[in-house]
Parts: structure tokens; sequence; C-alpha cells
């Protein structure tokens, strides 16, 4: 993958290409953003055009270099992933190690270390050692959701590439040409922080399943209320299902959303456009207010569950709640 074809983050791209082109490589970056935001595919794309044999502002893909990167098995780019739960010292020794051994040919050496926020103290002193000297030429990639996850120390000597979730429309239109069904890529990416996690979401088995779920919900809920319970009963929590509360209550909130597209004019942003004519016909049922505090609490039960309440409670009160608008 070249850097060109990471989708959504054109700071980041246009941060390192420069870097590249003016020969002011750094020793050590922080890609520092929500997991799925494309971290991991750009340090891939980054290590794959500082060792590809044309020397440009992004890889040919198509050289012994890029093809070694693009195949994992380039013998002068080391990856590091938590061990367990964090990343530890035993790990950065190592990495050490094979650091001192001379390149595989006359270029440099690049290392990413994934979840870099969850490195013991021991690890993270360790590598802030190796980064104050840096055997040359080395490049590290630190990978962490947030510059405020690092240690000051390891911040100050790495320089920081920061990545947004991304424009849901270009990422729709991605995960659309990879064959996704649009209708499912249209919902992943407004759940998702990025490509990655938007693709990993759209290709769940139970994803479509939900969204179909919501829809039932969503349309029983103004008239129905009993048939709310049933269906929720029957069709989420003595189902898989109820291992997905959460994502159910966040795709609820996008269905009240799209009530106040509705209303407002902006039907192109609908997200269940499938379903344009019943909610053009019902969002005027209740009032806008009525809709936003409707999302609020779907969003609020969505949190609850994070902070460990009960899913099923989670939902129930949710119904409850929102019943009366």
């Amino acid at each position: 993958m070249a850097l060109r074809d990471v989708p959504a983050q054109p700071r980041a791209r246009t941060l390192l290409q420069n870097a590249i082109r003016s020969r002011k490589v750094a020793h050590a970056y922080l890609f520092a953003g929500p997991s799925g935001s494309g971290r991991r595919a750009m340090a891939q794309a980054f290590a794959q055009t500082l060792f590809c044999e044309r020397q440009e502002a992004d890889a040919c893909g198509e050289c012994l270099q890029c093809r070694k990167v693009m195949h994992g098995n380039h013998p002068d780019l080391h990856v590091i992933s938590p061990d367990g739960s964090s990343v530890k010292i035993e790990q950065i020794r190592e990495l050490q190690r094979e650091l001192s051994y001379r390149t595989a040919g006359a270029g440099r050496k690049v290392y990413i270390i994934e979840g870099s926020e969850t490195m013991t103290v021991q690890a993270a002193n360790s590598l802030l050692k190796f980064l104050e000297e840096p055997p040359s030429p080395v490049v590290a990639i630190l990978i962490a959701p947030s510059a405020q996850s690092m240690l000051p120390t390891i911040l100050s000597r790495t320089q920081l590439v920061p990545f947004v979730p991304g424009d849901p429309q270009e990422l729709e239109r991605a995960l659309v040409e990879e064959g996704k069904p649009p209708l499912l890529a249209r919902t992943a990416v407004h759940l998702a922080s990025g490509l990655e996690a938007s693709r990993a979401l759209a290709e769940e088995n139970w994803f479509a399943e939900i969204r179909n779920v919501v829809i039932q919900l969503g349309k029983e809920m103004p008239s129905r209320f009993p048939a709310v319970l049933l269906t929720a009963q029957q069709q989420v929590f003595k189902t898989d299902l109820s291992e997905h509360i959460d994502t159910l209550l966040q795709m609820l909130a996008l269905w009240y959303r799209d009530m106040i597209y509705v209303m407002t004019g902006r039907e192109k942003r609908m997200v269940f456009s499938d379903q344009a004519d019943w909610i053009a016909k019902n969002a005027w049922s209740r009032s806008m207010d009525s809709w936003v505090r409707a999302m609020e609490l779907a969003l609020t039960a969505a949190r609850r569950i994070k902070a460990n309440v009960q899913p099923q409670l989670a939902l129930e009160q949710f119904l409850v709640n929102s019943r009366e608008g």
C-alpha cells in the first residue's frame, strides 16, 4: 500500500510526503488518532515509501523493496504489538538487538510499535534511551490513540502526526468500491472511526441483522410500544445480538437523526436512505426537540453500557424513557 492509497487522512499524508521530498525525515514519529482511522496502514505505507527503490514521495508498489514490505517479509521493517495487555521491556530489548545488526541493504531500518500507550514503565524508559541515541539510520513509528496517552518524555522526542476519524462520504465511497453493500457501508462509516474500523464493522454478519432490528424498532416505537418490547425480547435479548446492544443504541441514534434531517431539508445526508419514504411520512409526528432527546437518550444508554451497566437493562430503560419523547 502506498501513501496515496490510505483514504481520509490528507493532512497526515502531506506531512509525511513533505518530509520525504525535503529529505528531512525525523528519527521518530507518533501516529496519534482513534482506532481504525488508518494509522497502521499509513505506517506501513510510510515504511514502504522509505524503502522504495525509486526514492520518490510515494511508494511505487512494484520494486523489490516495495514487494517485500507488502508481503510482510522485509528484513529491515520490524513491527511490535502488545504482548497480552502491554508492550513489555523484553520486546523493546529484542527490538534493540535486532536494530543493532547491519541493514540488509544500504538504507535505513524502520520499526513500528502498535499500542505504544500500553508500554510498561520499564519498556517506555528503555525506549526513551533508544530514542535519545538512535542507531543511524533508524525511523521509529509509534501508534497510539492520542498524544496525551504517551509519556511527555517520549512525546517530546517524536514528531506528532495527527489522525482524524475521516470524512464519512469518502470512507463510504472506498467501502463501496471494495464491494461492500452500500447501505451497510453508509451505516458503518457513521459508527466507526475510519476505514479499517468501518470495514471490520460492515463485514460482521450480525451488523446487517442489527440494522434490520433498528428499522423495526424505529417504526414500532411511535405507536406500538408493546410490540417494541416483544421485538427487543425475541430479536435481541434471546439472540446473539444481545452482545451488540451498544451498537444497536448508537444506530438508533442515527435513525432519530434521520428524522431531524428530513425536518431540516437535509435528506441527502440520511443513513437509512432505504427507509426515506417512511421517515418522511413520520418525521413530523414529533417535535424536533423530541427527536433530539431520543438521540441523546440512545447515546446515553450506549455510554452506560461502556460504564458496565447491564446491556439489557440499559436498552429496556431507554425504550421506556424515550416512549413519550
